[in-house]
């Protein structure tokens, strides 16, 4: 049985359950869309910075963030189009912003679809008229975002779109990875090498782009919880990014279709003609290396 409820917290939050699969996700999309939690018989597989969440002037840490229309960020937070410079911070504005609730869907899937438009405030940062379209559907283990992209300008619209997943790891040396990439990019040093498929987290920051995507599928085990969480991506994703921070209790696995400053670059940049639409989806499987333990009562 498929459910969706509505809790009011710092914001509407939007509970989509999953009753047989023991699934559940939080949804807020008056900040930024986000997914605030993904639980699965108990067991959280999202960190989420709280205190962050509940102050605005302030970047959520946590859940899944949309990242629109840059990934990454920008050089002293500018680019130039048709010779004309605009200002726009690092990952865009998508996760900032209030969406709206168009659809909510109960049949095969806890589903939710929410919608971004553009305004005079992101034409000001972003001269285009846009609408985002995600669509989050819940259903076992698996949690699938659809997305659409459309371009209602009248001139062609370029972009780059991504997720900010940060999954919840406590020991992070109990980590394997199976990443479809030969090349790494050091976002810390800027220095660029071959990809051993591993990560130094006893470093005090990873921040690490791998690429040229090479598959539709990448994969991080958690030894020692016994589970693995496979991503499944569009081809329009051809970049994935690791970070983490020592001390913390996250790392984060995020598809870019793009890498950084690509609105300056033009690299792997997504082009819309005027009313064209694409459309492009994330999907995260769970799955067990052995069963888990019932969850307790």
């Amino acid at each position: 049985m498929f459910t969706i409820a509505l809790k009011q917290e710092l914001y509407p939050t939007y509970i989509l359950s999953d009753q047989s699969a023991q699934a559940r996700l939080e949804v807020v999309p008056e900040r930024g869309g986000i997914i605030t939690a993904w639980r699965i018989q108990g067991q959280n597989f999202l960190y989420f910075d709280r205190d962050r969440f509940a102050d605005p002037s302030l970047s959520i840490r946590g859940g899944i963030p949309i990242l629109f229309p840059i990934c990454g960020n920008l050089p002293n937070d500018l680019y130039v189009h048709k010779s004309k410079s605009y200002h726009l911070k690092q990952h865009g504005f998508a996760r900032d912003l209030s969406w709206d609730v168009s659809d909510r869907i109960t049949s095969d899937g806890a589903g939710l679809v929410l919608i971004l438009r553009s305004t005079e405030q992101t034409r000001a940062q972003y001269p285009f008229d846009f609408e985002l379209q995600f669509t989050y559907l819940l259903k076992g283990n698996s949690l699938k975002i659809n997305q659409l992209f459309i371009n209602h300008s009248d001139d062609v619209m370029p972009f780059a779109t991504g997720l900010h997943p940060y999954f919840e790891v406590k020991d992070k040396k109990r980590l394997s990875f199976d990443i479809p990439a030969p090349q790494k990019q050091d976002h810390i040093t800027q220095t660029m090498g071959s990809f051993s498929g591993s990560f130094d987290v006893d470093a005090d920051e990873v921040d690490m782009a791998l690429f040229p995507v090479q598959r539709p599928t990448a994969s991080m085990t958690n030894h020692r919880h016994n589970v693995k969480l496979t991503m499944r991506y569009s081809d329009i994703y051809s970049t994935l990014v690791f970070w983490t921070v020592k001390g913390k209790d996250y790392c984060c696995l995020e598809p870019w279709s793009a890498p950084r400053n690509a609105l300056n670059s033009k690299d792997k940049l997504v082009y819309l003609d005027p009313g064209q639409s694409c459309q492009a989806s994330v999907e995260f499987t769970v799955s067990y290396l052995k069963p888990p333990e019932p969850a307790a009562k």
